[in-house]
């Protein structure tokens, strides 16, 4: 469902020039500050070929990988009203995802701090390090869209009971860089 690029992995839809260049192959991690430029550059540039592979699936959020290179992981997510996802950190990754269409509520937590929560609209987008716990919900009447990115990509998740109970420091998982070809197959198997 890709188009497979040397040392990187696009959605046929976002096949472009303009992509190949802002997913950087050659990089190996990715700031929170530069996965929020990308996806808000992502969803703010390349809206039409976003909007024209979206879905809605009222079973359970719909997504679609756009990108994938061995430092970066990217994603489009779809939220029918009511769904989101447990309490979870993103297990040493650094992560960002900037709304394209709608609105998401995202409560968030970092180690010994409160809960927070913070209505998140159309253009929005926030970037993140590894130790961070949050979880976003639709609590809207209409379906609401967002890219994601992540860095390193397709490490696993950790999810808690709620966002009181994370632990006082989120300890990255390991974290092995791996080949493209790897990550393909655990893309394919996961998801976001």
């Amino acid at each position: 469902m890709t188009s497979v690029l040397a040392h990187a992995d696009v959605h046929p839809a976002l096949d472009l020039p303009l992509l190949r260049d802002l997913l950087h192959p050659s990089r190996e991690l990715w700031t929170p500050r530069e996965l929020r430029e990308l996806t808000s550059f992502v969803a703010s540039e390349l809206t039409t070929p976003l909007l024209s592979i979206l879905e809605f699936d009222a079973e359970q959020r719909w997504w679609a990988r756009l990108g994938l290179t061995e430092g970066v992981e990217l994603w489009l997510l779809s939220w029918l009203p009511g769904q989101g996802t447990e309490p979870h950190d993103h297990g040493g990754a650094a992560g960002s995802f900037t709304v394209l269409t709608g609105e998401l509520a995202e409560d968030y937590r970092y180690p010994g701090g409160p809960v927070k929560t913070v209505a998140r609209g159309v253009g929005a987008a926030v970037g993140f390090g590894a130790g961070r716990a949050h979880q976003v919900l639709n609590k809207g009447t209409v379906g609401a869209a967002s890219v994601h990115a992540y860095s390193p990509p397709l490490v696993p998740t950790r999810e808690y009971p709620s966002l009181t109970d994370i632990p006082h420091e989120i300890s990255p998982l390991p974290a092995r860089r791996l080949p493209l070809e790897q990550l393909r197959v655990l893309a394919d198997l996961e998801g976001p």
